[in-house]
């Protein structure tokens, strides 16, 4: 059974402050629940409103009424399950290999998305800027469906980190070079930057290359990509020059 002050911390942690505060976050649905148990993330309760629908876990399962699940939830529809669990302490971005970094992405469907895309591809770190939507945000944390785990993340200000940094910094830039054309070194700092505004001046300054990804449907008239999808295509073209 769950008590009214469990309830009430675990509404809580649908808003930033709180989750800062407790240092806690919560993931829905049978699926991310589960991978993120399978993961070095310490949790700190489970909450079934079917506990015997899961498979044995190291920890007890609570069980829980569709009511109370509403209550918790961050979802207009909850998935039947969900986990509370500790925010790990943030460790220092990879100083080697390649890097990700997102430059104030607001959307939490577009970072829930780029944290799969890092899993899917391979990409160890994910770098954001302050501005970044919260990693740990109930709807980025749906989106990921467990591949929060498996990467790495760091909030950082990124014009003074790549200033001190040696690898190159490639931004996206519909000006840049053709992407199916370009040399991909095989350790870079790649920057994809706000849906609506792009990158930052302070950070465009510090790029030592621009990507483009060419259009190719009639008259050109499409003005731009999701972000998200032009992080899906350039990953993808890293892979291929650096399998």
């Amino acid at each position: 059974m769950v008590g009214k002050s469990q309830l009430k911390l675990i509404k809580s942690l649908r808003l930033k402050k709180y989750r800062e505060e407790k240092r806690m976050f919560i993931a829905e649905g049978r699926k991310g629940v589960l991978e993120l148990l399978d993961s070095d993330l310490v949790c700190e309760g489970i909450y079934a409103v079917d506990p015997e629908a899961l498979p044995p876990l190291p920890l007890e399962v609570v069980p829980v009424s569709n009511k109370e699940l509403q209550q918790m939830s961050a979802l207009k529809t909850p998935a039947g399950v969900l986990g509370v669990f500790r925010i790990p302490a943030q460790e220092e971005p990879l100083s080697s290999g390649v890097v990700l970094a997102l430059d104030d992405v607001r959307d939490p469907g577009n970072l829930g998305t780029i944290i799969r895309l890092c899993d899917w591809f391979g990409i160890p770190q994910l770098l954001c800027s302050p501005n970044t939507v919260d990693c740990y945000n109930p709807k980025v944390v749906q989106a990921t469906m467990g591949s929060l785990s498996r990467v790495r993340m760091a909030y950082k200000d990124l014009p003074e980190f790549l200033a001190h940094d040696e690898r190159p910094v490639y931004i996206a830039d519909m000006d840049g070079i053709n992407t199916y054309e370009a040399s991909w070194p095989e350790e870079l700092i790649l920057v994809m930057g706000n849906e609506a505004n792009g990158l930052s001046e302070a950070v465009r300054e510090l790029a030592t290359g621009v990507l483009s990804i060419p259009r190719f449907g009639e008259g050109n008239r499409t003005e731009s990509l999701n972000v998200a999808t032009a992080t899906a295509i350039l990953l993808s073209e890293f892979r291929r020059n650096n399998p």
